[in-house]
């Protein structure tokens, strides 16, 4: 019994801090789960968490929504989803989480230190983000990091960002959830742990966005990098 409310209280602040930041649930929930669930359950099971946050998310998002910010990542993103269920499935799990702590934790503090908000990328590159977040999303569950990294250099307002980010998240882990129920990972035990944690999910959700109604678009860009070399530490320490 302790162990799942440890697990509820985990799935809990997991979705306030995406409720709240639009990103971070499942790389916060990936490396605290795993110290009770075995990690090969606990990679599709954030990942439907992946699926279900952003629904919720977009109920008060979708008036800023644009599909045409979203496609790109998500069309570069198709190829590279089965490239890393493949490294899923044949590598060791740690080194690539090491490799990404470190990335992430180096662009966030360049960021917060040394280089200003109001940069923009061309949308060419959008797709080669989406490649990456691919390739993150099919080993790791985690699409969105890659995604997260391209709209933080974007000069978009917070609305935005975080809809497009939800809009990127809910179509690449569909697919990636697909991938993985095909490749036999997806068991009645992770349905199990869902079926549980569940109603925390949906209800941290709803009480981090209660709080992302308070902050300023400085605020929301700042807490964005701040949240981004936490979950790199994470990794790191993880792995």
């Amino acid at each position: 019994m302790q162990t799942y409310v440890l697990i509820c209280m985990i799935v809990f602040f997991s979705g306030f801090i995406q409720g709240l930041s639009g990103f971070g649930a499942i790389m916060l929930s990936l490396p605290l789960l795993a110290l009770f669930i075995d990690v090969k359950v606990v990679i599709p099971l954030v990942g439907i968490f992946g699926l279900v946050i952003p629904i919720l998310l977009l109920i008060k998002l979708w008036k800023h929504l644009d599909w045409k910010k979203i496609y790109p990542l998500f069309l570069g993103a198709l190829p590279g989803i089965p490239v890393g269920v493949f490294f899923l499935k044949k590598f060791d799990i740690n080194t690539i989480q090491l490799i990404l702590g470190i990335i992430l934790m180096t662009f966030s503090i360049y960021s917060l230190f040394l280089k200003s908000f109001n940069r923009g990328l061309r949308g060419r590159w959008a797709y080669v983000f989406g490649f990456i977040g691919g390739c993150i999303g099919g080993a790791l569950s985690a699409a969105g990091l890659a995604a997260i990294v391209y709209t933080s250099l974007q000069t978009w307002g917070k609305d935005k960002t975080k809809a497009t980010l939800q809009g990127f998240l809910l179509a690449s882990h569909l697919v990636i959830i697909i991938l993985q129920a095909v490749n036999g990972l997806i068991t009645t035990i992770v349905l199990w742990y869902l079926l549980v944690s569940l109603p925390t999910l949906i209800l941290g959700t709803y009480v981090g966005t209660l709080f992302y109604g308070r902050i300023n678009e400085d605020f929301y860009k700042k807490t964005m990098l701040i949240l981004l070399a936490i979950l790199g530490a994470l990794m790191i320490y993880k792995s």
